[in-house]
């Protein structure tokens, strides 16, 4: 899930991208993800609150599928930042991160957290838009919403 105020996931990268001129990618980048705009999110939820759905359960995910290396792209075309994006092998990557670790109580990335990112998940989840009428906003329009809206962009919640 990502959107205003994020602390961590695509907010972190975004901020991590603004801040280096050089983003390290693992591998070629290729793993899918789902990404959810807390907007949509929060739009479902509103509609739960409204109509009471005795005793239900809806799997929320993201409509888009995504490789990681184009949500990375995205958020460099939409903040127009000119950070070079370097593919790293997966295992100087993993170790990378786990040297890193060894000198930082709270690495903003770990191992595991690769492990996870190149895990080859699917999620399937409900069709928001007929179930709660909620259309999920395009990716790159979120991106936009959620990273460069001056009014919003420049705060992140603490964790």
């Amino acid at each position: 899930m990502f959107g205003w105020f994020d602390p961590k996931h695509l907010g972190w990268l975004s901020r991590f991208m603004a801040k280096t001129p050089i983003f390290p990618i693992p591998g070629d980048g290729r793993f899918m993800r789902q990404p959810l705009y807390e907007r949509d999110f929060c739009r479902c939820i509103a509609w739960c609150l409204q109509r009471r759905p005795d005793g239900m359960i809806y799997d929320i995910v993201g409509n888009t599928r995504v490789d990681y290396i184009d949500i990375i792209r995205t958020i460099k075309r939409v903040k127009r930042l000119r950070t070079l994006i370097v593919r790293i092998p997966m295992g100087l990557f993993a170790v990378l991160l786990r040297t890193y670790g060894l000198f930082s109580r709270k690495p903003p990335f770990t191992a595991d957290q690769l492990k996870a990112l190149s895990a080859g998940d699917d999620f399937k989840g409900v069709d928001t838009a007929a179930v709660f009428g909620v259309v999920q906003t395009p990716f790159e329009q979120a991106i936009n919403e959620s990273y460069c809206d001056p009014r919003f962009s420049g705060i992140v919640l603490k964790r």
